[in-house]
C-alpha cells in the first residue's frame, strides 16, 4: 500500500496541474483582454504634459480615427521619431516620455492603436501593422524631417520592425522587445502555447530579420514582463553595425531612469 505521505504527494501534484490547466485555459479564453490592455478616453479629453504638443487625428482607409500627438524639439528638429508604444494604456501615459526625445533636438510622433485612447475601433494585430503605414504615410504629408527614427517599445517593437521592412528609415530602436508574444513565457507556463495556440504572434524575429536599415536594441536584466531571454534570441539578427544594450538592473517600465538609456539615446540618436 502507498504510504500516506506518497499519497499526499500524488494528490498535491494533481491538484497543481488542475489549477496550472484552469490558469492557462484562463489566459487562453481571455488573452485578447490580457494582451490589448487599453484603456479609452472620452472624445474630449484634454491631455496635461509638461511640454507643448499638437493633437492630431489619422484617418485610417477602414474608416477608423486614429489619435495622435507631435512633440516638437525646441531647436531646428534633427528628424522625426515615430513612436510605437506598449501593450497598455493610453497616450497620456506614454506622451510623457517624449522629452527624451525633444531634449535630444528630434520632434516625435505617438500615435494611439485602434481601440486605444482616443483612437477608434478594435485592436487586432494585422490593423496595428496597417495602421503603421498610415501614421507613417501622415507624416510624410505632415511634418518635414531630415532623419527618420522608428521606436518600438514592448509589444510595439514588433509594430516597428515590421514598419521598417516597408520603408527605409535611418534608424530602428526598440526597447524591451520579444522575439515572439510566446517567448514572453516565463516557465512553467511557455510549453503550452503549442497545445493552446495563441491568437497572436507580434513576431519581431520575422520582421527584423528582413530590416536592412541600422538597429540598436535596449533591454534590462531585471524585465519580468518580457524575458532578457526572449530579447537576446533576437541578437543574432543584428549586424556588425548594430548595437545591444544591455541596462543592469533594468526592468520593463523603468529603463529612462538609468544613465545608460539616455546615454545610449544621444549617442544613437546624435
Amino acid at each position: 500500500m502507498k504510504s500516506k505521505a506518497t499519497k499526499f504527494i500524488l494528490w498535491a501534484l494533481g491538484i497543481g496541474l488542475i489549477v496550472y490547466l484552469v490558469a492557462w485555459i484562463g489566459f487562453y479564453m481571455l488573452q485578447d483582454k490580457i494582451i490589448f490592455q487599453h484603456k479609452k478616453l472620452d472624445e474630449k479629453y484634454t491631455f496635461r504634459f509638461d511640454q507643448p504638443f499638437e493633437e492630431h487625428f489619422i484617418q485610417t482607409e477602414d474608416g477608423e480615427t486614429l489619435n495622435a500627438l507631435l512633440f516638437r524639439a525646441q531647436k531646428p528638429s534633427k528628424g522625426l521619431v515615430l513612436y510605437f508604444h506598449g501593450n497598455a494604456d493610453n497616450l497620456q501615459r506614454w506622451g510623457e516620455y517624449a522629452v527624451d526625445f525633444t531634449q535630444l533636438d528630434y520632434d516625435i510622433l505617438l500615435a494611439d492603436y485602434r481601440g486605444y485612447g482616443k483612437s477608434t475601433g478594435t485592436p487586432t494585430e494585422i490593423d496595428f501593422y496597417k495602421d503603421a503605414v498610415t501614421i507613417l504615410g501622415w507624416a510624410k504629408a505632415n511634418i518635414p524631417y531630415a532623419r527618420l527614427i522608428i521606436y518600438g517599445r514592448s509589444l510595439g517593437a514588433a509594430v516597428a520592425s515590421n514598419l521598417a521592412t516597408v520603408t527605409n528609415p535611418d534608424l530602428l530602436i526598440l526597447e524591451t522587445p520579444f522575439d515572439d508574444l510566446k517567448g514572453t513565457m516565463y516557465l512553467p507556463l511557455a510549453p503550452l502555447p503549442g497545445f493552446f495556440p495563441l491568437h497572436f504572434e507580434f513576431s519581431t524575429k520575422t520582421f527584423l530579420a528582413k530590416v536592412t536599415c541600422k538597429k540598436v536594441i535596449i533591454h534590462g536584466t531585471q524585465d519580468w514582463v518580457v524575458p532578457l531571454s526572449s530579447a537576446l534570441r533576437l541578437k543574432p539578427l543584428l549586424g556588425v553595425d548594430d548595437r545591444f544594450v544591455i541596462i543592469n538592473g533594468g526592468s520593463h517600465r523603468n529603463l529612462r531612469d538609468f544613465e545608460s538609456y539616455h546615454t545610449t539615446l544621444a549617442d544613437v540618436l546624435r
